[in-house]
């Protein structure tokens, strides 16, 4: 589901099952990540599908990326695969007005 900066904010500041995930390249990520991110690459191809089926699927998944296009991708690769709360996060980090910290 694809959620405003805004929605996918408040959302997750209230969200105890959350977990964040960013899909950008390990170099987009040392420009700063989006606190608690776990960095899962989407561009790994078959090795994003491998780490994806590790993680549980009863969490709520917050997905970005650096403008909202590959995160929407993640998410449709994520519901596909059994997950049913994804939440892409439109404009992605570019438009992000929260905290990164340096990865």
């Amino acid at each position: 589901m694809n959620l405003s900066q805004q929605d996918w904010a408040l959302q997750l500041a209230s969200d105890a099952n959350a977990v964040i995930i960013d899909v950008r390249t390990e170099e987009e990520c040392e420009d700063g990540i989006i606190p608690n991110a776990i960095n899962i690459d989407i561009y790994k191809g078959q090795g994003f599908i491998y780490q994806i089926e590790e993680l549980q699927k009863d969490k709520n998944y917050y997905v970005y990326c650096k403008a909202g296009a590959r995160s929407e991708q993640a998410c449709h690769i994520m519901n596909q695969l059994g997950f049913e709360n994804t939440y892409n996060l439109v404009g992605g980090i570019m438009q992000w007005q929260g905290e990164v910290v340096k990865h």
